[in-house]
């Protein structure tokens, strides 16, 4: 190399002479400071391209090309799948109960708290009874003095009717004592209903419980004066263990439930809040109004709930889901694992060589992160639920289970693409809306 370097050196032409006079210097000295940059240069790159020149291999990894690409994957399961119709409706107590006062007078005693549960017969509230009280002396004593004079009067009437036989007195007379008799009778008769009415206002002096519920807020204090033809009454009573919700549904979903619900079947109901993302409760069809609103095309139904944890509040707006089928033995997947273009539905179907291809299939009962597959895979297939953008027909994939543990402990999961919070329950649907709820595997 270096003899190389020597004799380049000495082909090199000397440049012109560009110093002014006075400042002589070596033309051969100059060309060899000026030419050792572009010599390095030279053998630099001479260095670095020789391996390329030599002919050698490209190593492993570019004759195997692309890495797979990792994805997470789901496997088809065979299970038990319901069909449910969603609707909208709220919590409507069984009784709900306005106690008012059936008597006039002041309110003297309240029995009760604020929002208490109270039991059919329980004392609410005690209204003065001293007025009541006199009213049934009175009616007493002018029982007693009817009384008497009714027994005077038939004393009268059974010494007239030997009188007549003799003829010591006249017919008239007898028949005025008869009518006398029955008019005593008359008058015990009225004083006894007025010592009855007195009683029962003192008893309407003691407001109980019609029913067993929770109580509301009170409407009236001690000390006021209350009547019987007060329009606010004293307190609310509403029957909360059970209740119902009154719900809806669509009109073209009808026939399914009647032929139900005339076969004697108690159809389970779920409520869940607003979000539809909690059940509050589960309860049974009750019952299915008489007629369908034109103006919605809706049906009103009922469902009853135990309500044992007090869940559900009267008023309370719900979301109602009524389980119609249950399809049992389908093949399930999960959602996130349905793709969709203009033409077809389809999935990444994971191969045994660990390459994909699509796969058409056709939908049956959607609910939630669970679909049922009712032709296109069966149980055990494995499907691509996240990467999916990266693939195509043949592509090299590196699939892991959801669920199973991979290399460094990290599980499978949903994330991404279309996948699905397994926690989070299926959005909010309006009336008419058919989903299904897994119910088994």
């Amino acid at each position: 190399m270096s003899d190389q370097h020597s004799s380049l050196l000495e082909d090199v032409p000397a440049p012109p002479e560009s110093a002014p006079r006075g400042k002589s210097r070596s033309p051969r000295r100059y060309a060899r400071w000026l030419l050792l940059p572009i010599i390095l240069l030279i053998a630099a790159a001479v260095y670095y391209l020789w391996p390329r020149n030599t002919g050698a291999k490209p190593d492993a990894q570019s004759q195997k090309g692309p890495a797979p690409t990792p994805v997470v994957a789901a496997k088809a399961s065979k299970g038990d799948i319901g069909v449910y119709f969603t609707g909208l409706g709220a919590v409507t107590p069984l009784y709900t109960v306005n106690v008012k006062s059936r008597v006039d007078g002041q309110l003297m005693r309240v029995n009760y708290n604020e929002s208490d549960m109270v039991h059919e017969g329980e004392l609410l509230v005690e209204i003065d009874q001293r007025p009541y009280e006199v009213q049934l002396m009175q009616a007493e004593g002018q029982l007693a003095k009817d009384q008497a004079a009714l027994e005077n009067a038939k004393t009268d009437l059974a010494r007239y009717e030997t009188l007549v036989t003799h003829n010591a007195i006249a017919e008239q007379q007898l028949a005025t004592q008869k009518a006398t008799v029955q008019q005593d009778e008359g008058a015990v008769k009225v004083d006894q209903g007025q010592i009855e009415n007195a009683k029962l206002n003192l008893v309407y002096c003691r407001i109980t419980a019609p029913i067993t519920g929770r109580v509301g807020l009170r409407l009236v204090d001690p000390g006021n004066m209350v009547h019987a033809s007060d329009a606010n009454g004293l307190v609310v009573i509403t029957q909360v263990q059970p209740i119902s919700a009154i719900f809806t549904v669509a009109e073209d979903q009808l026939p399914p439930i009647l032929k139900k619900f005339r076969a004697g079947q108690k159809l389970e109901v779920d409520a869940y809040d607003r979000a539809m993302t909690a059940k509050i409760a589960t309860g049974k069809l009750e019952t299915i109004d008489n007629q369908i609103d034109q103006t919605t095309g809706t049906l009103k139904l009922r469902a009853n709930f135990d309500n044992n944890d007090s869940a559900l509040f009267p008023n309370q707006f719900v979301n109602v889901r009524l389980l119609v089928e249950e399809k049992r033995g389908v093949t399930l997947v999960p959602s996130a694992v349905i793709q969709r273009d203009s033409q077809q539905t389809y999935v990444y179907l994971v191969k045994p060589d660990s390459t994909v291809t699509v796969r058409q299939v056709k939908l049956g009962t959607t609910e939630g992160d669970q679909s049922e597959i009712t032709d296109g895979l069966s149980p055990g297939d494995e499907i691509v639920m996240t990467g999916v953008d990266r693939l195509q027909e043949g592509s090299k994939v590196n699939a892991q289970i959801e669920g199973e543990k991979g290399p460094g402990g990290s599980t499978g999961n949903s994330s991404g693409g279309q996948a699905q919070n397994p926690n989070q329950h299926p959005g909010k649907s309006g009336a008419g809306q058919q989903t299904g709820k897994p119910t088994g595997k």
